[in-house]
């Protein structure tokens, strides 16, 4: 039987919005004793289910505010949903925000060994595999500045070198190869591709169509929460293109 890295059963992402959001505590109990109070659920994802098995490379599709990163979230373990589950078989290392977890004042070095920490590296292991990280970002010339002076770019580099050499079983990228110029995003393609023969697993949200069509082997489609469809990286594709066009979006 095949190894599942990541299955999905019915997950929702429920959010109550309305009048008990981001007011004090005594205007809170007020609106409860007096009912005089307005709420309202919003489902950020609406029963999704997949299955994702050793391997592969999953895409996800969908315009902005489908839910695709919030899916993503749950997948990571940073949020719980509201109904359903998710099972994930393997160490997992993402990149859902370039700028998380850095610190502005710290210099690239320290940072990358910040980050290592947060995915829970050890310092021996970082120290062993720093030099490679650093050598696949190109960034041995600015080592020392400070992060935030950093543009991007260089960011994006040294976040995907992290997550990537460290070799985790399941990478999650997150919009993570858009920034940054060609040539790199080439080499990033080459390395998740690296990652997937080795056995291990990769997510990746993106809105270019052509890079997911020639990367995935399955497609996610979302909108508004929804799973449009879920399948072959073409013919998902094929079907999110004609999608787009009727709503004269380009991507």
């Amino acid at each position: 039987m095949e190894n599942i890295i990541i299955e999905a059963k019915n997950v929702s992402v429920e959010y109550i919005t309305g009048d008990l959001r981001n007011i004090g505590l005594k205007e809170y109990i007020t609106k409860k004793l007096t009912k005089k109070y307005h709420t309202e659920k919003f489902k950020a994802v609406n029963d999704v289910s997949f299955r994702l098995f050793q391997g592969e490379m999953l895409g996800i599709v969908g315009t902005n505010g489908a839910g695709k990163s919030t899916l993503l979230k749950v997948i990571t373990q940073i949020m719980r949903p509201s109904s359903g589950s998710v099972k994930v078989n393997g160490k997992v290392a993402a990149l859902l925000e370039l700028s998380s977890g850095f610190d502005g004042e710290l210099n690239l070095k320290e940072n990358a060994y910040l980050r290592g920490a947060m995915l829970g590296y050890t310092r021996e292991f970082m120290d062993k595999k720093y030099p490679e990280i650093l050598a696949f970002s190109e960034l041995q010339d600015f080592e020392q500045r400070p992060f935030k002076q950093l543009s991007s770019g260089m960011k994006s580099r040294i976040a995907f070198s992290i997550a990537s050499m460290v070799e985790p079983e399941i990478l999650i990228l997150d919009e993570v190869l858009s920034v940054g110029d060609g040539a790199f995003r080439e080499k990033s393609e080459a390395k998740m591709r690296e990652i997937i023969e080795k056995g291990k697993a990769t997510v990746l949200v993106s809105h270019s169509i052509a890079q997911i069509r020639r990367m995935c082997d399955k497609v996610l489609w979302l909108e508004r929460g929804n799973q449009m469809a879920f399948g072959d990286a073409d013919e998902v594709c094929d079907r999110y293109a004609e999608f787009l066009k009727t709503r004269n979006i380009s991507k």
